[in-house]
This record gives C-alpha cells, sequence and structure tokens, in this order.
C-alpha cells in the first residue's frame, strides 16, 4: 500500500511540474551565451576564457556557469532543443523528491500529503518558467546539501563526507555554490545555539572551502566569485525586491505562500510560548535558515526559491500538526489528484508539445532580416537579448554586450546602455564610446521615437516589437524580407554559425 502511495504521489507530482514547465513561454535570455560556452568546451576541446563576441572592451571570461552550459549543449546536440524542457522538468521534480524526502526524515511521517506540496510548486513556477536555467543546479544542489545536514542533526555524519566532492561539481557548474557554504555556517551557528554538537559542521567546511580553487581560473575565480556575490545589480529586475514597485502586484502564489509559512511558524512558536524551557527547545537552527532565506526572498526576487525549499521543508511538518486532529473527508485525497491528473492530462492534450518561441520577446524576424541581408557590423542591442543576436549572427556580427554582464563586461557598459535607452541626459554618449553600426531596438523604449526623428539613422526593418536601425550612409535601395513561417523560426530557433576546430 505504502508502494502504491509512493507511485501515485510522484507520479502525480512529476505530471504536474511537466505541465508547468510545457507552458514555459520563452527560454531565458542568458541561455543562448550558455550554448556557446559548451560549445567550447565539447566541440572547441577546452574553457572559454575569453570573449569573441563582442566589440567593446572586455576581460578575462569569467564564466561561474560554464559546467551548465557544457550540460545544456551537449544535450541540445546529441537529443534536440526538447531535451532542454526535459531537463528543467527533471531538476524542478529533483527538488520536490528531495523535499520530501527531507520532510520524511524530520517527521517520520510519510510525506505525500499533495495538496500541502501544489503551494510551494506554484508559488515557485513563476520563477522557474523559462527552460532551462543554471539557477536550477543551485537550488538542486541546496537541497541535496538541506538533507545531508538534516542527516548530520540525527548523528548520520557518514554523508558529509559527500559535501566537499558535491561542493566541486556545483562550483563548476554554477555560482550559486556560496548558498551551499553559507549552509553550513547556518547549521553550525545554529547547532551551536541548540547548544547540539556543531563542530562537525565546521569541519566539513574548513574542508570544502579550499576546494573551490578546483576550477578553470584557479584563485582568480574566488575573488571574481566573491565579488559578483556582494555586487549590486539595480539595472536587472530580478535582482528587485519582491515590494519593489515592478513587483508589487506580482508574484502572488509566492506572496500567498509566504504569508502562510511566517504565519504557520510563528502560531508555532506562540504555542510553545506557554511551555517551560522555550529558548532552550526552539530550533533555532530551523528558524535561523528561515529567517535568511526570507530575507533573500523579499530582496531578490531570482532566490526566493531557497525561501520556497525551506518553507516547505520545515512549514510541513507544523501544519500537518495543526491539522492532523481535524476531522478530513475521507475522499479528498482521491478528488485532488483526480483533479491534478486531469489538469496535467489536459495540458498535455491541449498544448502543442515543442520547444517556446516568443517573438515578442525575441527579435527572431529582425535577425533573420539582418542575415538574409548580410548586413555585416557592430550591433547595439539591449543586453537581455544580445547572447541571441550573438548566437545567431557571429561571426557576421559583433554585439555591444549581453546577459554575461559581470563576467566579460567592465563597469559603467550598463549604465551607459540605460542611459541610451532612456533617452536619459547624453543618451548619445554610447553612440560616440561604441558607434555601432546597426540597432535592434525595443518600440517601447524612448530611444526607439528619438531614432525615428534621427538624421543619421534610418528604420530599415519594422517589426511587430522591434524595429531595426542601420547608419544613412549604410542603407541599400531594396531588402530581401524574412518569411512569416513560424515553423521555420522554431525549426532554426538553434542554428548558428559559430564554429570551433577541435584543439590537438
Amino acid at each position: 500500500m505504502d508502494m502504491l502511495k509512493a507511485l501515485l504521489f510522484y507520479g502525480t507530482l512529476f505530471l504536474l511540474i511537466f505541465a508547468i514547465c510545457l507552458n514555459s513561454q520563452y527560454f531565458d535570455y542568458d541561455l543562448w551565451a550558455r550554448l556557446i560556452a559548451g560549445m567550447g568546451v565539447i566541440d572547441g576541446g577546452g574553457v572559454l576564457k575569453s570573449d569573441f563576441l563582442s566589440y567593446t572592451p572586455v576581460h578575462t571570461w569569467y564564466d561561474h556557469e560554464w559546467g551548465s552550459g557544457v550540460v545544456f549543449y551537449a544535450l541540445l546536440k546529441y537529443f534536440g532543443p526538447f531535451s532542454l524542457v526535459i531537463l528543467e522538468s527533471m531538476l524542478y521534480f529533483g527538488i520536490f523528491c528531495v523535499i520530501s524526502r527531507i520532510i520524511a526524515l524530520r517527521t517520520g511521517l510519510k510525506p505525500y500529503n499533495i495538496i500541502f506540496y501544489i503551494f510551494p510548486i506554484i508559488a515557485v513556477a513563476e520563477n522557474f518558467n523559462q527552460p532551462v536555467r543554471c539557477h536550477l543546479f543551485s537550488f538542486l544542489f541546496f537541497s541535496v546539501f538541506l538533507y545531508i545536514l538534516e542527516l548530520a542533526r540525527k548523528d548520520r555524519n557518514k554523508a558529509l563526507f559527500l559535501i566537499p566532492p558535491m561542493l566541486i561539481l556545483w562550483n563548476n557548474l554554477h555560482g550559486g555554490v556560496v548558498s551551499g557554504i553559507g549552509l553550513l555556517l547556518i547549521y553550525a551557528t545554529g547547532e551551536f545555539l541548540n547548544r547540539k554538537p556543531f563542530v562537525k559542521y565546521i569541519y566539513t567546511f574548513a574542508a570544502s572551502v579550499p576546494l573551490l580553487i578546483i576550477n578553470p581560473w584557479g584563485v582568480e575565480y574566488i575573488k571574481f566569485l566573491l565579488m559578483a556575490n556582494t555586487m549590486k545589480r539595480p539595472e536587472i529586475m530580478e535582482w528587485w525586491g519582491i515590494f519593489s514597485k515592478f513587483y508589487l502586484f506580482k508574484l502572488f502564489a509566492f506572496k500567498i505562500f509566504m504569508t502562510a509559512i511566517i504565519a504557520i511558524e510563528a502560531l508555532t512558536i506562540f504555542k510553545k510560548k506557554h511551555f517551560e524551557n522555550f529558548w532552550t527547545k526552539l530550533d533555532k537552527t530551523k528558524f535561523i535558515l528561515l529567517a535568511v532565506t526570507l530575507y533573500l526572498a523579499v530582496t531578490k526576487v531570482k532566490l526566493l526559491p531557497f525561501f520556497v525549499i525551506t518553507g516547505t521543508v520545515f512549514g510541513y511538518e507544523d501544519f500537518y500538526k495543526s491539522v492532523q486532529n481535524k476531522n478530513l473527508p475521507s475522499w479528498k485525497n482521491k478528488v485532488v489528484y483526480t483533479t491534478l491528473i486531469l489538469m496535467s492530462v489536459m495540458t498535455f492534450a491541449l498544448k502543442e508539445i515543442s520547444i517556446p518561441l516568443n517573438m515578442n520577446i525575441y527579435p527572431v524576424k529582425e535577425v533573420e532580416f539582418i542575415k538574409i541581408n548580410k548586413l555585416h557590423g557592430k550591433i547595439l542591442t539591449n543586453f537581455g537579448i544580445g547572447s541571441y543576436v550573438s548566437y545567431k549572427l557571429y561571426p557576421q556580427n559583433l554585439i555591444y554586450m549581453d546577459g554575461r554582464y559581470e563576467e566579460v563586461y567592465y563597469e559603467g557598459m550598463v549604465q551607459l546602455l540605460k542611459k541610451f535607452y532612456l533617452a536619459l541626459p547624453y543618451w548619445d554618449e554610447i553612440l560616440e564610446k561604441y558607434p555601432p553600426d546597426i540597432m535592434i531596438i525595443e518600440k517601447d523604449y524612448p530611444i526607439f521615437g528619438l531614432l525615428n526623428n534621427n538624421e543619421n539613422w534610418a528604420k530599415i526593418y519594422d517589426g511587430k516589437k522591434f524595429g531595426v536601425f542601420t547608419r544613412n550612409e549604410f542603407v541599400k535601395p531594396e531588402y530581401i524580407q524574412p518569411s512569416d513561417d513560424i515553423k521555420y523560426y522554431k525549426d532554426t530557433l538553434f542554428d548558428t554559425d559559430i564554429k570551433f576546430k577541435k584543439r590537438v
């Protein structure tokens, strides 16, 4: 019976997550740079340490996601584009599988109350809505580290020996490895305050941190990692807070989940206050971890899954305690499972099972226009779409910059771009310092109107969401127009002229 419950639970969980992933609207902006990095390793035989895609000044390429790029490109090359959607589903599913095992470990209960899981899955769905992103590896490793550390709290310490080698792998997949280091420090601090064995976490920390040096750049990468994880990114929306002006009326599912977890834990603390030795019995590790991840979630949208993970792990048992004596209808599970399975199956039946292509987000036809008309030269675009443009148009064209941001470019490049796009005073400074030959501009930015009436620039292609501009002296009398066939663009989405020769 327990085996059947587990199969039903995990099967339904995967169907639900897969259905959510199929509703992704577009690939992450940075995927294209990741694929180029992976191509360099698999086809070129080495990690790329210098940029060749940009016409602007660059420094050493410290790619803190190079391992993810290898995984992505290997899947694309050998299994096709849809394998990236499947990978997202598997990573997403893996996170919640590990969460369920932590719950079972902590409570001794069968962790199959799927109603509780629906809320965190929906809460984090908006953050996982682009197949596939490198930070999914960090969220999975974070969950696994959490499981190992909870095992250690129950004196099953052998699992701690897995952390150092796993840290090496994590460090070369994604820079979010710092959250694993943070977990060790939180557990050491929390268990010290709990007056429980804590030295083992310090030993694990001491054995793990030096291993960060095992990467393609050595010690220099550690300096970069510290810089990258402490720098401010005011121009990037996913690094804004959940109550910032842009997100104030967004992320409702997460905000409801967050409020529910805070209420559940506040109620738990309130109840315990009536008992003797309240402070002694309070699990300091648990509440420090919840507080830290809550802070990260509130201040940075990109990091909110950390709180979803910890909130689900620690909130499940407290939620269960509050409802275990309630006489809920015996048929509730049948209704819930039937509903979730039907919703998932309906998604598979009604939605085309294919890779996402959103031509309102990406300048697909505009890039095709530049390609087929052989418009060579330097291209200025918004940094979000930069890596897509370079993936599709290199070596015909070089870009101003892309989302690799601190990995490749010097400070001030984004600020110049922001001033240009918003048509702020001295908006044309970027054109003087780093003059482009072609520009792909979103129509909803103020600069679009200025360029439309600028005597030095001509709009040579007018798309639905983007326009293509070139210098007047480069205008041709006639241009080939791009196809309107959506299938063509889907079939050729991952085509590129970037080639690497295998190093001897």
